[in-house]
């Protein structure tokens, strides 16, 4: 008896996933807990183990399609029950070959002689060449995979609208492609050159249209939100992070034998966002409805590039946490965002976020409130710069920092004063051991 594997619910208020990539296709044979399917929400992707071993009879859910909350995607077969599948399927040949008899029932007519010449042109359409003047239009992607897989359009049997290759079709025909063929079809590929026509003109001007992923439109539609709805202002500062630099090299030997973590800067921007978030708690709070909730815990959300995106995991009660616990939760969330293999309780909630842009390059920008928060930390990257200190002018590395608030919760002198604060505890992080 065939298990259905349906879509599970993956978290407060998704009613609806797409569907990534299949690890088994039909007729492969299953394990229990094995992954089997990539479900993509708006707020990430998530392998979808099978539940029973088996074989995977049917796949009612292709990559890239939608579904809800409790669809059918696919099926699972016993390991028995797939035999007479695999027997019903060998049982259509004799079937097929059933017409044969009926045009030799009809070779008393004359004309049933052509029929059998008008299969001859079948093998051409069997090839994947194609007549010099119909090439179809190869997409970037797909181009790009050919020439990796040493393969030629022509070796490609197009699907996308008005005969298009796309880069399923190339990952289609390596899959189908037998294992003794892989070594040999490189080297036929090699040895023939594609046609003219499939070599992009210089003049050639080429567009590829990509759905959004849920992911994709779930950042959009928040930070949107938070356009729309709070009201937005952002107060710059710049930080000498001289000491930090000087103390990070006298004890990041030590402090990775220790901790088996690199000491990076995250780590005293969070307790310095700490230690200011307690001093200026409006920026900790956040608006619900005619209501200012203020809150006693500290919930830092780290905004980290993923495989599919920007997610933002959360760092939970931050302040009992050390330099070295912090740093650690942000290696592993960097590394498990990569992969996408972040829960969805790892990244709800959060009462402020730090961004760091400067990982990317970025000199300034104005960094958006990850809503229902009410303030963000934007750092930036690490430059040299004449500055004066003492009465003289010295070269040193400064970093321009800055505080995205909503002016409905927080006024310009909090925030200013706690953008303050922070460079105060940054530029002398001995402040943050002494708790002054």
């Amino acid at each position: 008896m065939a298990v259905e594997l349906r879509v599970p619910e993956v978290g407060e208020s998704i009613t609806e996933v797409q569907i990534g990539s299949w690890f088994k296709k039909e007729g492969e044979p299953v394990e229990r807990d094995e992954a089997l399917v990539e479900i993509e929400s708006d707020k990430a992707t998530l392998e979808l183990p099978a539940p029973v071993s088996g074989i995977l009879s049917k796949v009612l859910k292709k990559k890239g399609e939608m579904a809800k909350v409790g669809d059918l995607i696919a099926e699972i077969g016993e390991n028995g029950a797939a035999k007479p599948a695999a027997k019903s399927a060998g049982a259509k040949p004799p079937a097929a070959a059933t017409p044969a008899p009926r045009p030799a029932a009809g070779t008393t007519p004359a004309p049933a002689t052509p029929p059998r010449v008008a299969t001859h042109p079948a093998p051409a359409t069997s090839t994947p060449a194609t007549p010099r003047g119909a090439e179809p239009r190869v997409m970037p992607s797909a181009r790009r995979a050919l020439a990796e897989n040493d393969l030629g359009v022509a070796d490609v049997a197009p699907s996308g609208p008005g005969g298009r290759v796309l880069k399923e079709d190339v990952l289609d025909r390596l899959a189908s492609r037998p294992a003794g063929a892989a070594a040999s079809a490189p080297a036929v590929s090699r040895g023939v050159a594609p046609p003219a026509a499939a070599r992009p003109s210089d003049t050639e001007r080429v567009e590829e249209a990509v759905p959004m992923s849920p992911m994709r439109l779930r950042i959009a539609e928040r930070l949107k939100e938070a356009q729309n709805t709070a009201a937005l202002l952002t107060t710059f500062n710049e930080i000498d992070m001289t000491q930090v630099i000087t103390l990070r090299e006298e004890l990041r030997e030590a402090f990775q034998e220790r901790f088996g973590v690199k000491l990076g800067f995250m780590s005293f921007f969070v307790k310095a966002s700490i230690d200011a978030l307690m001093q200026f708690p409006q920026v900790n709070a956040e608006v619900r409805g005619k209501e200012i909730v203020y809150r006693n815990y500290y919930d830092i959300g780290i905004a980290v590039g993923g495989g599919k995106g920007l997610v933002v995991p959360v760092v939970r009660n931050a302040e009992q946490m050390s330099f070295a616990e912090i740093e650690i939760a942000i290696a592993d969330f960097a590394v498990r965002a990569r992969e996408n293999k972040l829960s969805l309780d790892e990244l709800k909630g959060g009462t402020f976020t730090i961004s760091n842009g400067g990982v990317y390059g970025s000199l300034l920008s104005t960094p958006i409130v990850n809503p229902p928060q009410s303030g963000i930390l934007g750092l930036h990257a690490i430059q040299k710069r004449p500055v004066v200190v003492n009465d003289e002018i010295a070269i040193r590395p400064m970093m321009y920092v800055a505080v995205t608030y909503d002016h409905r919760v927080i006024d310009g002198r909090e925030s200013v004063a706690f953008l303050k604060h922070i460079k105060e505890l940054v530029e002398h992080p001995a402040r943050m051991l002494l708790g002054i």
